[in-house]
């Protein structure tokens, strides 16, 4: 046996340079990047360059500059001026309440605000005293779909041009279900209809909220016409103004919730295999020790029995009720269940309270379970504003028993 190890690691480097000669382009033809990086320097399909560049042609008059302090620290704006506006573009916007009352303060002063965000921090909805759905928006993170389009428009009195815009990339987009319809003016829609952006008066100045972020993206503008959805959207934003601001205080600030994959920040095994010649490398050698600890492998004890792991008889009762609410249609219904067996399982487990289903709530879970935090927050915030979605779809249902499955098997 010995004898054939040389000629067989032989034959396997062959067939790995082989296999290497042959594959060599198609492993370096480009992929896609969907990266969701937001930022004013990237070129790449979900960046904001074209966007920010954008920013001096729409207004030459004022002077354009980018910033990433927190709010109330600014280089460029002042509260104590007019003529200014603060733009924000971040798939989260999780601002707390002393950041939320400088920008409303800010705002009040003469000035514009314009944030575009699908996500925003409880302290955020709660003074601005939004209601905003986030039923779908977690499915659409980290998988394609055939629905996950985008496609928006402006509304009348206030836009002439109503004209629907879209492209296929990602939607990553969220909706509002509740206003204060006497201070709130609807200014744009997205799929079926629903708000997603509004105008509210803060004292001289104004507040414009918008939860479609990746229409300012590069691969949305320069598909077809859309750069006139965002030359139109930003018109909002008085030509006169002084000083405009591109901030990024809240791109940097969602890493320390743990955003959405936006695959900034991939494994060391992903970085190297992104070199063709070190990845057939390490494959090889890889497969070599496979082959080695094959041929080495020998039984040195009598053979173990195998023990037949005993059956739970409660868990197919649970799946037997479980397809008996499915097959009813009564997906609601089932969701507040396991919804319930969920919350249930966190007191028991974890010791924390359930009453409460917000921020401090998702990382205490996760501090407790070592869980992404990500994937803790989409189960918590489905349970929080299911009660409040007209229904839950098949689809969705599927996703959150995904979901709950996932959790149970970790921890």
């Amino acid at each position: 046996m010995k004898k054939i190890v040389p000629y067989l690691l032989i034959g396997i480097v062959l067939t790995a340079a082989v296999l290497l000669i042959f594959t060599g382009d198609t492993a370096s033809k480009k992929k896609l990047d969907e990266r969701m990086s937001f930022r004013k320097q990237d070129k790449i399909p979900y960046g904001a360059y074209v966007a920010y560049e954008s920013l001096r042609s729409l207004f030459p008059r004022s002077s354009v500059s980018a910033g990433n302090n927190s709010p109330g620290n600014w280089d460029s704006l002042s509260f104590y001026d007019e003529g200014q506006a603060l733009i924000i573009i971040s798939p989260m916007f999780f601002a707390d309440e002393f950041e939320m009352k400088k920008i409303i303060r800010f705002a009040e002063a003469g000035n514009d605000v314009f944030i575009s965000t699908s996500i925003l921090s409880e302290d955020a909805k709660n003074v601005m005293s939004f209601g905003i759905s986030y039923v779908d928006v977690f499915q659409l993170i980290a998988r394609k779909d055939p629905k996950d389009t985008l496609k928006v428009r402006l509304e009348k009195p206030v836009f002439s041009n109503t004209k629907t815009y879209r492209y296929p990339g990602k939607r990553f987009d969220t909706y509002f279900f509740r206003m204060d319809t006497s201070i709130t003016t609807v200014l744009g829609t997205g799929r079926d209809v629903d708000t997603n952006f509004v105008h509210l008066k803060a004292g001289k100045g104004n507040l414009y909220l918008h939860l479609a972020p990746m229409t300012f993206t590069n691969y949305f503008l320069l598909r077809d016409d859309n750069i006139r959805y965002y030359e139109h959207i930003l018109s909002v934003i008085p030509p006169g103004t002084k000083k405009i601001v591109w901030d990024e205080y809240y791109l940097a600030k969602r890493r320390s919730y743990n955003s959405p994959p936006d695959q900034d920040n991939k494994g060391w095994m992903s970085t190297l295999f992104e070199y063709p010649a070190l990845k057939w490398a390490l494959l090889t050698a890889l497969f070599t020790l496979l082959v080695y600890a094959l041929m080495e492998m020998r039984r040195k004890q009598r053979y173990i029995p195998v023990v037949a792991k005993p059956k739970n008889d409660s868990l197919d009762f649970v799946k037997t009720i479980g397809r008996l609410y499915y097959d009813k249609g009564d997906h609601k219904n089932l969701c507040r269940k396991m919804s319930a067996y969920f919350l249930e399982h966190v007191r028991n487990r974890y010791k924390l309270a359930t009453g409460n289903l917000n921020d401090d709530f998702v990382r205490n879970l996760q501090f407790k379970t070592g869980i992404h935090e990500e994937e803790i927050r989409s189960i918590v915030y489905f349970i929080r504003d299911m009660e409040t979605a007209p229904a839950i779809t098949g689809h969705q249902l599927a996703h959150f028993h995904k979901q709950l499955e996932s959790f149970y098997n970790k921890t």
